[in-house]
């Protein structure tokens, strides 16, 4: 179980009516997915066609804020506040998809852009089923 798992379960509010387990899977999803991103575009500004990437690069660090917000806000909520879980995770789906595909268009160049698709594809998953709960 994971520490995540552990805190949702051990807090006072728990997010009534929420699986905790979808909750903290979505949560790490999106902590995965705004590391990979930043670290992703972090490693397209160090390649020697950066230029090339500048698009790869703005997705990059828009998908990392979004998913590093919806991964916070998840964090603290108890599911008081589900309006706007949807909508952060409705937005975050559509940044992880957007980023997942430019990614996977230098993926067969660039290793660091496959990974990347991975855990963006990954996190639209998650929130897509934390979505499915609310």
């Amino acid at each position: 179980m994971s520490a995540t798992a552990q805190m949702l379960r051990t807090h006072p509010d728990a997010a009534e009516g929420l699986d905790t387990r979808v909750l903290s899977a979505c949560i790490d999803a999106c902590t995965e997915c705004a590391t990979a991103c930043t670290s992703c575009a972090d490693a397209c500004l160090s390649e020697s066609n950066a230029g090339e990437l500048a698009e790869c690069v703005r997705l990059d660090l828009e998908c990392a804020d979004l998913c590093a917000a919806t991964g916070g806000l998840l964090t603290r909520g108890s599911g008081r506040r589900r309006e706007w879980y949807s909508e952060l995770l409705s937005a975050c789906v559509r940044a992880c998809e957007e980023c997942a595909r430019e990614c996977e268009s230098h993926a067969s160049h660039h290793e660091h852009c496959r990974v990347c698709a991975e855990a963006c594809r990954r996190c639209a998953q998650a929130c897509r089923e934390l979505l499915a709960l609310l």
